[in-house]
């Protein structure tokens, strides 16, 4: 495995625990507590940022591979999950997470097709789109999940 992918790997796993834990911290604070909007909002942000990175992979696939058909339209959706996660980062917190995890949600959806090839596959390793859908989901559970035990 080339260190790019290796380090790809561990960034995410990284990632993906400080949304664990910024995720249990606003779930353990008492829901009338100014505490829990801050909480659920310093979540929010940084799973938005999580979000933009997360599609930002993409451009970096399409830039690496720019002579596969169809790397303007990984550029397109790129740029479309950044303004939705800067958008959300505007938000109060229970709108900010319900924009972030369905942001999450519809990433994986763009990794499955790509992984079905209805989307360019030729710059992405095989088994990225999959890994990278479950990702996803898990991170929308994560990011959701202080909404639902409101």
């Amino acid at each position: 495995m080339p260190d790019a992918m290796l380090a790809l790997i561990v960034a995410g796993a990284a990632l993906a625990i400080a949304i664990v834990r910024l995720s249990i911290l606003a779930v353990r604070t008492d829901n009338n507590s100014p505490e829990r909007l801050v909480a659920e909002l310093r979540l929010a942000q940084f799973g938005a940022l999580v979000m933009a990175v997360v599609a930002g992979t993409y451009v970096g696939f399409a830039l690496t591979q720019s002579e596969v058909t169809g790397s303007g339209l990984d550029i397109a959706l790129a740029v479309g999950f950044v303004v939705l996660a800067s958008y959300a980062q505007t938000q109060e917190p229970a709108t900010a997470l319900t924009l972030v995890a369905a942001g999450f949600g519809g990433h994986a959806v763009v990794d499955l097709l790509h992984g079905a090839t209805l989307l360019p596959s030729a710059s992405v390793p095989e088994w990225y789109p999959t890994a990278c859908a479950l990702y996803d989901v898990a991170v929308a559970g994560v990011c959701y999940l202080p909404i639902v035990r409101r």
